[in-house]
């Protein structure tokens, strides 16, 4: 195996690292709640202090990565990543637990963006990074259940500590790899950094994330949540302003309004929208309406994985026979089909059933967002990788937030209408409201299987309700996709192979 394909190993394993840091933490908050006696706004922002700094600074991570270096930015990436972990292992209180993940959710700015970006400096041949687009997808994608699965095993054996230390091992041999076998790549002709607009891009995304992140929790209307929502759009807006009047802007704008680019990466967002909306819902149906454990919950979300890694390597081969379009297409189609089949989930429904149509969504997932992303990339101008990277990721990373705030929002609506509490006293009926694990939890005091058996139903209700909006979603957007997505492919794989070349060369 050539050292390039070593290099991209380094990133895949950087990358499922930089996924499951996304989701191992919710396993252990109740484990840190006791241990250091955290609030439940505290867990939650120990939870979240990753996602928003995450999504915030993965803009201006690309466009430092394209003017100092990408290798070099990518392996600080790393090392900010592996400072975090190690103080995350070693906190002895909440806050020190929230900065950890901040500055781990920093340097995930940085592997994330630049991952993608130095691909095209690694293969050439437009097949070869095709399969390459594929591994990296599905290794951010896999990172997600994998999260519950590591984190469950780790508590079950060591303290809490450990969910951190683990990344420290992948994280230093991802930094090496890339020391020893990446070439170095960057735009000479990049813009300067402009403070100002960096400073806009993460607080106006950061306040945006933010706010959709707590939108469920705290309710639409709270004057908090509000004034981070309107704060977001002021920054957002006098980013774009400032980006448009600069001479050399910061943010390439003008990508947005190019088809090639633009359409893959709306496919890549309505796709993450859909998945963060199903990864949200179909592990608390595992754990609390089947009884599965956190551990046992990760290993049932392996069906969806499956289904993706299969996928991602047949992706390439169907795509140069039926091109992007006809797979992005029938990926999304798919998609739709698994979430409309798991709507038609009931109480009588086992497993078995559960990991069908699991599986069924990782084939869709994966033919839609695998040649959307590699359209996406092949379109963009081999000198701005990074921050156009960059800007993928953070629209797909605000499809996530969105899909998890707005699905996860109707859920509860529909679970508190359809949950009966008349018989209970209003403590006990307020708290079986607030979700399906307090219900049971407020079944199991009273001694009211009744009671644990309608918080499932109503549960169940609201969780058919998420798919078959997820499968609304997924349809309009193959339908979009099929209309206006090119029927040949534009000749930029030999174009983009031939920039790649000149402008990823070795600095």
């Amino acid at each position: 195996m050539s050292s390039r394909w070593w290099a991209l190993g380094a990133l895949v394993a950087s990358l499922l690292v930089l996924g499951f840091d996304l989701t191992i933490l919710n396993v252990a908050l109740p484990t840190l709640a006791a241990e250091l006696g955290a609030s439940t706004g505290e867990q939650q922002w120990m939870a979240d202090a990753y996602v928003v700094v995450f999504a915030a600074l993965m803009l201006p991570g690309g466009l430092l990565g394209d003017r100092f270096g990408r290798r070099r930015l990518l392996i600080a990436g790393l090392g900010l990543f592996l400072v975090g972990s190690v103080i995350g292992s070693l906190a002895p209180d909440v806050g020190t637990v929230i900065a950890a993940r901040a500055l781990m959710g920093a340097g995930g700015a940085l592997v994330m963006p630049l991952s993608l970006a130095v691909i095209p400096s690694l293969f050439s041949s437009p097949g070869d990074r095709t399969r390459a687009v594929g591994l990296v997808s599905a290794a951010s994608a896999l990172g997600l259940p994998l999260g519950p699965i590591a984190g469950g095993w780790l508590l079950e054996h060591f303290w809490w500590g450990s969910i951190f230390l683990i990344n420290i091992p992948m994280a230093a041999i991802g930094m090496t790899a890339c020391a020893l076998l990446l070439p170095e790549s960057r735009d000479s002709a990049a813009p300067p950094v402009d403070t100002v607009s960096a400073a806009l891009t993460a607080g106006g995304l950061g306040s945006l994330v933010y706010g959709v992140i707590e939108g469920p929790t705290r309710g639409w209307t709270d004057p908090w949540v509000l004034a981070m929502l309107t704060a977001g759009a002021v920054l957002v807006s006098a980013l774009i302003l400032r980006e448009r009047r600069a001479t050399r802007p910061m943010l390439d704008l003008s990508l947005l309004g190019d088809r090639a680019f633009l359409l893959p990466t709306l496919t890549t967002t309505m796709v993450m929208l859909v998945m963060a909306g199903l990864l949200f819902t179909v592990p608390i149906h595992l754990q609390t309406v089947l009884g599965y454990d956190p551990l046992e919950t990760g290993i049932r979300l392996l069906p969806m994985m499956g289904g993706l890694v299969i996928a991602a390597q047949c992706g390439a081969p169907l795509a140069r026979r039926a091109g992007r379009r006809v797979l992005i297409t029938t990926g999304l189609v798919v998609l739709a089909f698994a979430a409309l089949l798991g709507s038609r989930t009931t109480l009588d429904h086992g497993y078995g059933f559960t990991a069908l149509w699991l599986s069924i969504m990782g084939l869709g997932f994966g033919f839609a967002v695998v040649p959307a992303m590699d359209a996406a990339i092949a379109a963009l101008p081999a000198a701005r990788a990074g921050s156009g990277s960059a800007l993928l990721m953070t629209v797909r990373q605000m499809g996530n937030a969105i899909g998890i705030a707005l699905l996860g929002a109707l859920l509860a609506s529909v679970y508190v209408d359809r949950l009966e509490t008349s018989g209970l006293p209003p403590e006990a009926a307020a708290t079986a409201e607030e979700s399906v694990v307090a219900a049971h939890v407020v079944a199991e005091r009273l001694g009211d299987p009744a009671l644990a058996e309608a918080a499932d139903s109503a549960f169940l209700h609201g969780m058919t309700s998420a798919l078959l909006v997820c499968g609304a979603v997924a349809l309009l957007t193959a339908l979009l996709m099929g209309a206006l997505l090119p029927r040949r492919e534009p000749e930029t794989e030999a174009q983009g192979s031939s920039a790649a070349e000149t402008a990823h060369a070795p600095q």
